[in-house]
């Protein structure tokens, strides 16, 4: 039976992915600080105005920053798993393609195609049945937002064939 207590030799080194987070968290409390010191204080009759929440988040973000770099200077992050890649790429591809068809293809083909590249990502890679499938869950959704709520998504060949 063991003591629940490690020993010093397994003892875990700094964790240096958890130290990239750190920073990136402060870094993003800083512009938020910069970008909220630039404002106009104007708080009219009570002590709360424009700035109030920016930098309450700013304080929060600085918080959790500074809460992350210990933990990380200690080493107590939960081991984590070996990264894949390939669903990520699968993933920003179909983002991708998507923010550079979206004009050209409309929002459905578009959208139906990040649809497809995504649930490839998740195992599915069966693109000639999810890109169908995608495209149709995309135009459903299209029409629903452009058509009954009246907001404007951008049209391509499809919508322009059906509208």
């Amino acid at each position: 039976m063991t003591d629940g207590t490690k020993p010093a030799s397994a003892k875990r080194r700094p964790d240096g992915a958890a130290f990239v987070i750190a920073v990136v968290l402060a870094a993003i409390a800083g512009l938020i600080f910069w970008d909220v010191s630039r404002l106009a204080g104007a708080a009219g009759y009570s002590q709360v105005g424009p700035t109030t929440v920016p930098y309450a988040i700013a304080c929060c973000l600085l918080g959790l920053a500074i809460w992350t770099a210990i933990e990380a200077w200690r080493g107590e992050f939960p081991e984590r798993e070996r990264q894949e890649v390939a669903p990520v790429v699968w993933i920003v591809g179909g983002l991708a393609a998507q923010m550079l068809l979206l004009k050209v293809a409309g929002f459905s083909i578009a959208t139906g195609l990040l649809f497809a590249l995504t649930a490839a990502g998740f195992g599915k890679r069966k693109l000639w049945i999810t890109i169908p499938v995608g495209i149709v869950l995309s135009f459903v959704v299209w029409t629903i937002f452009a058509k009954l709520l009246q907001l404007s998504l951008p049209t391509g060949p499809l919508e322009h064939l059906f509208f």
